[in-house]
């Protein structure tokens, strides 16, 4: 049984649709990363997965019980108040210091646990979210952009995390990006969305490709970064519209 099923799932918002009979399903240890421009509806599908969202249509399905992890696009903290990191975990799920500590120390940043939350770097703010998240025992994590406004070698360790993470705990991961261009060589499946699934499929691995080498440089320099090619069967036009190709249009790769 998928862990997380989604079905026909149409969002409309002031007689615009944000999402268009949207379909996928997650599996126990699969990593799906979500890819897309700005306002395809990443996080909308997001907040409907989560049930922080009314959808109009269409069904979205977890195995009964699952725990799920969230974490968020960034945290956002008033610099007037006074809270650790190790406060601001004991704000999410019930834990014990101790468990707070082993969860920064999974992800690397034990020694900020009695920092102040203001104070710390933005990719050790991404850390402590996805520690927050490991504090559910997650079966499910949903990450939404964990890489955002990390430099390109801290995205390639954090996404290398991702993966040990869920190597170590055997849970399905759903991943936001809105890149395009890039995606981590460990997805096991992409998605494209542009209000609706444009194309999906597993993310090619790093080669030789002289049009990658020039825009990534060689697989030594950033290893957990792929180039993905995928064939759309459509285009769109300067409305989002899709407008459908002949059988005999070639797709085109993202580079």
């Amino acid at each position: 049984m998928s862990l997380l099923s989604v079905s026909d799932l149409t969002l409309k918002i002031q007689k615009r649709t944000i999402l268009d009979n949207v379909q996928f399903n997650l599996q126990p240890g699969q990593i799906v990363t979500l890819i897309g421009p700005n306002g395809a509806g990443k996080s909308s599908l997001i907040r409907c997965i989560l049930g922080l969202q009314k959808y109009q249509k269409g069904t979205v399905t977890t195995q009964k019980g699952i725990r799920i992890g969230y974490m968020p696009q960034k945290m956002h903290v008033e610099q007037s108040l006074p809270i650790t990191v190790d406060r601001f975990l004991a704000l999410g799920p019930k834990s014990s210091k101790a468990e707070r500590l082993t969860a920064l120390k999974r992800v690397s940043v034990e020694h900020i646990a009695h920092s102040p939350l203001q104070n710390i770097s933005g990719g050790e703010q991404q850390r402590v979210l996805l520690a927050r998240a490991l504090l559910n025992k997650p079966q499910l994590m949903i990450l939404d952009e964990p890489a955002q406004g990390v430099d390109i070698n801290g995205q390639a360790e954090l996404y290398q995390l991702v993966k040990s993470i869920r190597d170590e705990l055997g849970c399905g991961v759903l991943m936001v990006s809105h890149d395009l261009h890039l995606v981590m060589a460990a997805t096991d499946q992409v998605l494209c969305l542009n209000h609706h699934i444009c194309c999906s499929g597993h993310p090619d691995e790093v080669t030789q490709n002289d049009e990658y080498i020039s825009i990534f440089g060689r697989q030594e320099t950033h290893p957990m970064l792929a180039h993905y090619t995928h064939h759309h069967d459509h285009t769109h036009d300067l409305h989002g519209d899709c407008q459908h190709q002949d059988s005999n249009s070639k797709g085109h790769n993202h580079a």
